[in-house]
């Protein structure tokens, strides 16, 4: 018997879904896995390779990467396009910006270094201080996870930079969306006790399943109730703050500790 016997937890990602489903069972718990978002990587995409021709061609003053995942796949994509050297060249003479750990680890796996790192891991860190770094008339690369950022990107031009956006990965809704609506009916219906979210996009994505179907309401009334829900780390909840569901987060913007969180957080007493 695990510390989650008798738990059901509901688990929204599709990246790393096997390993941290693994890490919930061996801890006794019963996952009704629904993913809510499918990363479709774009290493075949014109507008990816126009972008990174744009790039190598003329070169970039500061680089922004927001994701570990998609530096590895812009890198992997040019070696496809012959661009790699080409691009790991330009972008060692730039200045590199990365939003976190894993953005920092994918830049220095590829032998780059850093010129800083966002300490809470979330975009407005991290563009916040490309414009403190003062971007008018310099020329900024914009490495973008799997949607725009018009937000920061905009800012970035109003602030007189010439930005390039390079997408190495979009976001889409899965092919099968039949488990997702079982786990709304899981949640409303009282079987599930947490829910999991690792991105922001996989949790706004529940909610619009919910208010697509008139349930939104219903939902949250449950989320604020009497069910868990357990992100790993402020950007992923804000979609959920925003509507104001209480959430709990790890210390660490990882995997293994919202596993932990999950653990601590869900007593005995919640499953009898």
């Amino acid at each position: 018997m695990g510390e989650l016997s008798g738990v059901t937890i509901g688990v929204t990602a599709e990246r790393r879904a096997e390993e941290f489903i693994g890490a919930l069972e061996r801890h006794g718990a019963t996952v009704w896995h629904a993913p809510t978002i499918h990363i479709v990587p774009l290493p075949g995409d014109e507008r990816l390779r126009a972008a990174t021709e744009d790039v190598v061609a003329g070169a970039a003053d500061l680089v922004a990467v927001t994701t570990g995942q998609g530096f590895r796949g812009w890198v992997s994509a040019a070696e496809e396009w012959g661009l790699a050297d080409e691009l790991l060249a330009t972008l060692g003479r730039a200045r590199l910006f990365v939003r976190g750990p894993k953005a920092k680890g994918a830049v220095r796996g590829q032998g780059l270094t850093e010129a800083w790192s966002a300490p809470g891991e979330t975009n407005r860190e991290l563009f916040e201080r490309l414009l403190a770094e003062g971007v008018r008339g310099r020329r900024v690369a914009v490495q973008l996870h799997g949607a725009p950022l018009p937000e920061y990107t905009g800012a970035l031009r109003e602030a007189g930079a010439s930005v390039v956006e390079v997408q190495p990965y979009r976001w889409q809704w899965p092919a099968d969306l039949t488990p997702a609506y079982r786990l709304l009916d899981g949640v409303l219906a009282g079987q599930v006790r947490a829910l999991a979210f690792t991105s922001a996009p996989a949790t706004a994505n529940l909610l619009t399943l919910a208010r697509d179907g008139g349930r939104l309401d219903a939902l949250l009334a449950a989320l604020r109730e009497r069910v868990l829900c357990a992100c790993v780390g402020p950007v992923t909840a804000a979609p959920l703050t925003d509507l104001g569901v209480p959430t709990r987060q790890p210390e660490r913007q990882r995997l293994g500790a919202l596993v932990k969180l999950l653990v601590a957080e869900l007593p005995p007493a919640a499953r009898e």
